[in-house]
């Protein structure tokens, strides 16, 4: 239990460093220990409302502030299902609520390279044709989950 008191008392430290020294909404986690246990969407879904709270605080700070409701979901790697990373997500309550988590697409434009973050209301989407963004809802910021030492 002191475990994982700890761990979660590490983590919201590193969060709030994290926010204090970035003047952009992006975040670096270097979590490699416990993501070789317990995996990505497990610390979004046990993180996630403080990683969000810590968030909307340093949005708030640089007069940023996210307008309607928030939340962090897991980012999800199309086709294959795998959890990537983390986003907070901003929009209308009831929308924000459907959310559960935001897929990533790589695609290309001509000579253009991009990458779609999508909200979709599932977490095993198979492919680009199955996307059904949640409607009022936009991403606000990505969490990056440095996995390094896996």
């Amino acid at each position: 239990m002191r475990y994982l008191r700890a761990k979660k008392s590490l983590t919201l430290i590193i969060v709030a460093a994290a926010l204090s020294a970035s003047v952009t909404a992006a975040l670096a986690f270097d979590l490699g220990g416990l993501l070789k246990v317990v995996g990505i969407g497990y610390i979004v879904s046990e993180y996630g409302g403080e990683m969000d709270k810590a968030i909307n605080k340093a949005l708030d700070e640089r007069e940023a502030k996210a307008m309607g409701a928030t939340k962090v979901v897991p980012i999800i790697s199309i086709g294959q299902g795998l959890f990537i990373g983390a986003a907070q997500v901003v929009g209308v309550p009831k929308d924000v609520k459907t959310v559960q988590a935001v897929t990533q697409i790589e695609t290309r434009f001509d000579e253009v390279r991009g990458t779609l973050l999508v909200p979709v209301s599932t977490r095993k989407p198979q492919s680009r044709d199955q996307i059904k963004s949640v409607p009022n809802v936009g991403v606000s910021a990505v969490i990056d989950i440095k996995a390094s030492k896996l």
